[in-house]
C-alpha cells in the first residue's frame, strides 16, 4: 500500500516538474515581451507627443473647441491624450503577444482579434474628431446666424445643434467599434425621436406666437396688386 502511494506521489512530482520545465521558458518569454513592449510603447508615445507638440496640436484643439471638451471631461490636453492612446495601443498589443506566447488554448486568437479591432478603433476616433469639428463649426455658424436674425435664445439653439451633432458622431463611433450595437442604435433612435417630439410639442404649444412672429418677419405678406381695370374683359 505504501509503495502504491509513493509511486503516485513520485509520478505526480515528475509531471509537475515536467510542466514547470516546459512552462518556465514561456513565462520568461512573456515577461521579456512585456518589458520590451513597454519600452517600445513608451518610445512611440514620447515621439507622438513631441511630434504633435511641434505641429502645435494643442493650439488646434483650442481653436476647434476640443480643448474645452477635454477640460469638461477632466481629461489631459490633446497632445498628452494622443500620446497615452498610442502608448496603450502598442502596449496592449505586446501584452496580448506575451499572453499568446504562453500557448494557452483559452487565450488563442486574442492578438488577431485585437489587430482586427485597431482599424475600427481608428475609424471611430476619426469619426469623433470629425464630429467634434463639425459640431463646433455648426455651433458658431448657428449662433452667428441666430444673433443676426435676432432670434430668442440664440445660444441655446446653437448649443442644441452642437449637442445633436456630437451625439450622432458618438453613436456612429460606437456602432463602428461594435460596442453594444443594438443597444446604441435603439437608445439613439429613442432619444432622438423623443427630443424631436418634445421640440415639436414645445414649439406648437408654447412657442407658436414666437414662430408666428418669425414667419411674419421673414415672410411678410405681400399686398395684393391693384386692379388694372381689365377684369371686365
Amino acid at each position: 500500500m505504501l509503495d502504491v502511494i509513493l509511486d503516485a506521489l513520485r509520478e505526480t512530482g515528475t509531471k509537475y516538474l515536467t510542466t514547470v520545465q516546459s512552462l518556465l521558458p514561456r513565462v520568461v518569454a512573456m515577461l521579456t515581451i512585456f518589458v520590451v513592449g513597454w519600452l517600445i510603447a513608451m518610445f512611440f508615445a514620447i515621439v507622438t507627443r513631441h511630434l504633435l507638440g511641434w505641429l502645435r496640436f494643442d493650439r488646434l484643439a483650442e481653436r476647434t473647441g476640443g480643448a474645452d471638451v477635454l477640460k469638461k471631461m477632466d481629461l489631459p490636453p490633446a497632445t498628452t491624450l494622443a500620446g497615452s492612446v498610442v502608448f496603450w495601443l502598442f502596449f496592449v498589443g505586446f501584452l496580448l503577444s506575451g499572453v499568446d506566447a504562453l500557448g494557452l488554448k483559452a487565450m488563442e486568437g486574442l492578438l488577431s482579434d485585437f489587430v482586427r479591432f485597431i482599424p475600427r478603433l481608428l475609424v471611430a476616433a476619426a469619426i469623433v474628431v470629425a464630429g467634434l469639428l463639425a459640431a463646433n463649426f455648426a455651433w458658431r455658424a448657428t449662433l452667428l446666424a441666430a444673433v443676426n436674425a435676432k432670434l430668442p435664445s440664440a445660444r441655446l439653439l446653437s448649443s442644441g445643434v452642437r449637442f445633436l451633432i456630437l451625439v450622432t458622431a458618438i453613436a456612429m463611433a460606437l456602432e463602428q467599434v461594435a460596442v453594444a450595437r443594438a443597444v446604441v442604435l435603439t437608445a439613439f433612435a429613442i432619444a432622438f425621436g423623443a427630443l424631436m417630439l418634445g421640440f415639436g410639442i414645445a414649439l406648437g404649444i408654447g412657442g407658436s406666437p414666437i414662430a408666428r412672429r418669425m414667419l411674419e418677419q421673414h415672410f411678410p405678406e405681400r399686398p395684393a396688386p391693384p386692379p388694372d381695370g381689365s377684369a371686365h374683359l
